[in-house]
This record gives C-alpha cells, sequence and structure tokens, in this order.
C-alpha cells in the first residue's frame, strides 16, 4: 500500500513538472523571439515564410534605438518615476496598514473597505479627474504629473495588513511596556517583521510603474518627458515599424527589472506566499 502511494506520489510529481516546464517555455518564447528579432534586419523580421534564426546577427538596431529616441531621457524619467512610485507607496500604506491592523478609530472597518473598493476599479477611469487635476495644478507636460496621483497603493495597504495582523499582540504589548509610543513601535517592532511583504510590494510596484503606457502618454506629449513604455510605443506607426529597433529598445527596457527580479527573487517569493497563506 505504501509503494503503490510513493508510486502515484511520483506520478504526481512528474506530472506537475511537465506542465509547468510546459508553461515555462510558452512565458518564455516571446522574449526569445523579442531577442532573436532585435538582431534581425527589417527585411528578415517581416519576411514571409517567417524566418526564426537571423542569417547574420546585425547589433546595429541597438545604437539605433538611442539615435531614433531620447532613449537617455526615457530611462531617466522611468528610473525617477518608479522610485517615486515605489518609496511614497511603500512608506504611506505601511503606516496606514498598521492603523487599520492595530489602532482602533471610528469607521476603520468602513474606510478599509472603501480603500479596498478601490482596488475594483480600473485605472482609466481615474485618467479623466487625474489629467484634469494635473491640469488645474499646472503640471500637464511634465515628470511630476507621472508619480503625484500614486502616493498610496490600496493593494500594497491590504497585503501589508494581512502581515501586521498575522504578527503576535504579545510584542506590541512588550513595545508598550517599554515606553513605545505608537510611531516608534510601528518602526521599531512591526515594520523589521514584515521585511518579506516590503521587498515584495517594491518588486510589484517597480514593475508596475516601469511598465506603465497609458497615464505617460495621456498627461505627457514632450518627448523628454516620456518614459520607456510610452517611448517606444511612438517607434510604432500606423504604416510601417521597425521592429528591430522596437524590440532592441524593448529589451533594453526589461533588463533592470529582470536583474532586480533575480536579486531578490527569494524574498519576493516568500513575501507572496505568506500574504497568500494569511489571505
Amino acid at each position: 500500500m505504501e509503494n503503490r502511494r510513493q508510486a502515484a506520489d511520483r506520478s504526481y510529481n512528474w506530472i506537475i513538472h511537465v506542465v509547468l516546464i510546459a508553461a515555462s517555455i510558452v512565458m518564455i518564447i516571446p522574449f526569445g523571439w523579442m531577442i532573436l528579432t532585435s538582431f534581425k534586419t527589417v527585411t528578415e523580421a517581416t519576411q514571409i515564410p517567417v524566418k526564426i534564426f537571423p542569417s547574420h546577427p546585425d547589433f546595429s538596431s541597438y545604437a539605433k534605438a538611442f539615435e531614433k529616441t531620447d532613449f537617455k531621457h526615457y530611462y531617466l524619467n522611468t528610473a525617477f518615476t518608479a522610485l517615486m512610485k515605489t518609496v511614497f507607496p511603500v512608506l504611506f500604506s505601511s503606516m496606514a496598514a498598521y492603523a487599520f491592523a492595530r489602532i482602533r478609530f471610528p469607521g476603520r472597518t468602513l474606510l478599509f473597505f472603501v480603500i479596498i473598493s478601490v482596488m475594483m476599479v480600473p485605472n482609466p477611469v481615474f485618467y479623466t479627474p487625474q489629467y484634469l487635476l494635473m491640469s488645474k495644478w499646472g503640471l500637464v507636460n511634465s515628470v511630476t504629473a507621472l508619480w503625484i496621483c500614486a502616493l498610496v497603493s490600496p493593494f500594497a495597504t491590504f497585503m501589508l495588513r494581512q502581515f501586521f495582523l498575522g504578527i503576535s499582540k504579545e510584542l506590541e504589548e512588550a513595545a508598550i511596556l517599554d515606553g513605545c509610543n505608537p510611531f516608534q513601535t510601528f518602526r521599531h517592532i512591526m515594520l523589521p517583521l514584515v521585511k518579506s511583504a516590503l521587498v515584495a510590494i517594491v518588486i510589484i510596484q517597480l514593475l508596475w510603474s516601469w511598465n506603465e503606457l497609458q497615464w505617460p502618454l495621456i498627461i505627457n506629449s514632450s518627448p523628454d518627458k516620456l518614459t520607456l513604455s510610452s517611448g517606444l510605443a511612438t517607434l510604432v506607426s500606423m504604416f510601417s515599424t521597425n521592429y528591430p529597433i522596437l524590440m532592441a529598445g524593448a529589451l533594453m527596457a526589461v533588463i533592470p527589472m529582470i536583474v532586480l527580479f533575480f536579486i531578490f527573487q527569494k524574498k519576493f517569493i516568500e513575501g507572496v506566499a505568506f500574504s497568500a497563506h494569511k489571505g
């Protein structure tokens, strides 16, 4: 009986691994195609039947991506915007999450549900009021407009609240007995205990802000105010598109996020897994 159970477990593990490998290959194919296309000529990238590998790898598309676009400013704008849209949401959302998890105040539950309901609303719904607000403040066509409307993240607030709820109350009570006020308890006791969640949220926020396309195109029109995603979108034409240059630019745009994920992947997976368990 035990041997049958072990054999069944091994078969189940084999099936799971085969499915995961197949899914990984499906997800890797577009990325591999992007890399191969960046080394092709325009003729090879658009010819029919499809040519998978370039006859002679052409590296000129990477240099042309800088020549045809203001790639330097795209990178700087994206990096600065991603930093602002990560630091402030993590800071403010962590404080809000701690308040919702540990501090009792009138209307706490109702206010928390209002914040959570924002997660159910598609982002494009907010674009019109945000644009009108930026226009009133005189921030249209500025880098500040890219991040000023995203100082708090409902998702980060919800996720961190789950973590704070999972921390023993005895630690908080001990800190209070030692003379800590609520902010000191939050800063020195509670926040260090949710490092995995903070790393996961930082990576998620960076990915969202790094890849954001619609809002930068709506709020800015000046080439030196565009981000990587919106700047690369300007390379797509109605009648013709230089796919090798587009793919070269896209590859250079995603490399920082890939490196970041591989550096912090362990903390990221721990944070997401623990959050799912608590949820």
